[in-house]
């Protein structure tokens, strides 16, 4: 069965590695690709309406994981490797003509020979739980064959399902290997009724675009060339499927919200000062 948890639940993984000191673990290491250009919200990482630059609070969330060794960003500019400078982040400069965020955790993975595992945090995903963070290094712990992981969380709004910019997943249920990823509403049902939404067992999941890598796995990957599917639905992780790679899925119950739009980001910063109320 897929790995499922509530993010809460993750405390328990957590506590049985701890109990287990004289087991050795691989490192993992958190690399969050940051590039200025932004087609629908310019300049997004720099937005700083809280008093913290978007950026910062993703390298804040991402810091609440417990299992990685350290966090680093990779930055294609240096009004981008200043800022994370000012706030006391561990920076990479990388080069302006990586073609993807694959493209860019890759080039900094190659100065990180100690870190077995490379955790790719999106810089536009200021409410990432360090608990989701801590699940998906774990999926590659617990499943030494597997060479990268990612996560879902189920679909319950039609509009979401329909919605071509929330990714869809579908995985095997017995080994939790991902099938497919669609900007399409996956699966179809034949025979509509909305209580596919509602239903227990869900049927639908969105895809949540956190990952873990094995290191040489990474590395080999981002000198694969695109492939048809991932050109297609502009999708990087069916480049993986295609070149014959398992990915594996964890499910958990909450999604988490990247930052696309100016809407996204004032939905965002109203969030972040009711909590502070």
């Amino acid at each position: 069965m897929p790995f499922r948890l509530n993010l809460t639940a993750s405390q328990t993984i957590l506590r049985s590695i701890s109990m287990k000191p004289s087991t050795p673990l691989p490192p993992s290491y958190i690399v969050i690709p940051a590039r200025l250009a932004s087609t629908r919200l310019p300049r997004k990482l720099l937005l700083r309406e809280t008093g913290r630059s978007l950026l910062q609070h993703t390298y804040e969330a991402a810091q609440r994981a417990k299992l990685p060794a350290g966090i680093c960003v990779a930055v294609d500019n240096e009004e981008l490797e200043a800022e994370v400078r000012s706030f006391g982040g561990e920076v990479y400069m990388t080069s302006p003509d990586c073609a993807s965020g694959t493209d860019r955790i890759a080039e900094v993975a190659a100065r990180l020979p100690e870190a077995e595992i490379i955790v790719n945090v999106q810089g536009d995903e200021p409410e990432l739980s360090g608990e989701a963070i801590d699940l998906v290094i774990e999926l590659l712990r617990q499943n030494p064959a597997v060479p990268m992981a990612t996560l879902a969380t189920p679909i319950r709004q039609r509009e979401k399902l329909l919605d071509p910019s929330c990714v869809k997943v579908v995985f095997a249920k017995d080994s939790g290997e991902a099938l497919y990823f669609s900007r399409a509403a996956i699966p179809h049902a034949r025979d509509w009724q909305d209580s596919l939404l509602t239903d227990q067992t869900a049927h639908f999941y969105q895809h949540i675009g956190l990952y873990a890598y094995r290191r040489d796995f990474l590395l080999g990957l981002a000198k694969l060339p695109r492939t048809p599917l991932e050109r297609l639905e502009n999708l990087e992780q069916l480049r993986v499927l295609e070149n014959g790679h398992a990915i594996l899925v964890g499910v958990i119950d909450e999604p988490t919200v990247g930052i696309d739009t100016p809407a996204d980001y004032q939905d965002f910063v109203a969030r972040w000062r009711t909590a502070r109320q």
